[in-house]
């Protein structure tokens, strides 16, 4: 279920190839099947960091299950490789937060993901 939302001030010349292919490499990264990656781009021209406009992100990786200390550092690395090399964005330009809500927490088809999956 991971859901990716990443705010940029890094307009990309085509935004639907540029979902996709982060979906595919999320979808690698965080091993998990592409079938239950979300990803949001936000274009935002006024986002800045460290007080300029120079090219900047925020991503916020939403996932049960798999977000924790251990495998952090390892996708931070693998989603700052990503973003340098597409966006031009430099690895200290930008922020990820990793967020696991728990199971019940997180709502799905009409439920949670606590109710379908137990606690």
């Amino acid at each position: 279920m991971p859901s990716l939302a990443l705010t940029t001030n890094v307009q990309v010349p085509d935004t639907r190839a540029f979902v996709l292919e982060f979906s595919k490499l999320a979808a690698e990264t965080l091993k998990k099947p592409e079938q239950y990656i979300s990803i949001n781009y936000s274009y935002d021209p006024n986002l800045t960091f460290a007080g300029t406009f120079d090219p900047a992100l925020l991503l916020v990786i939403t996932s049960l299950d798999n977000i924790n200390p251990e495998v952090n550092d390892v996708y931070s690395k693998a989603f700052f490789s990503y973003f340098e090399k597409t966006l031009g964005v430099p690895g200290n330009r930008g922020y990820i937060t990793f967020y696991d809500p728990g199971r019940s927490f997180l709502g799905h088809q009409g439920t949670t993901f606590g109710t379908i999956f137990g606690k």
